[in-house]
């Protein structure tokens, strides 16, 4: 059994849409572990370091931007191959084209 953990947020737009709760129970109803929980107003400096692989990119600001608009919920989810599993329980990064039952869906 491979235990892996990964970084989990809740971005603006969802904490604001009250989905912080709805996320965090659909994490541990796959049986992932949540290990650490930390609501945050991020600043420039720390999400340039999260973004850096994106800086210069088209969408780069507009996401800093976004990223800054409001509170984000940092967690941190330990699990067996739980980097694949959150992935598919996320969705597709596009919103639009999530599949019906995802989190992002």
């Amino acid at each position: 059994m491979t235990v892996e953990e990964t970084l989990v947020l809740v971005k603006p737009d969802g904490v604001a849409r009250n989905l912080t709760g709805e996320i965090l129970r659909r994490i541990e109803a796959k049986g992932y572990q949540i290990v650490d929980l930390k609501m945050l107003q991020a600043d420039r400096e720390l999400l340039a370091a999260h973004y850096a692989e994106h800086e210069g990119k088209p969408f780069y600001e507009p996401l800093v931007e976004f990223m800054q608009s409001g509170p984000v919920v940092a967690v941190r989810v330990a699990g067996n191959r739980v980097i694949e599993g959150f992935r598919s329980l996320a969705g597709t990064t596009d919103p639009t084209a999530a599949a019906p039952g995802t989190i992002r869906g």
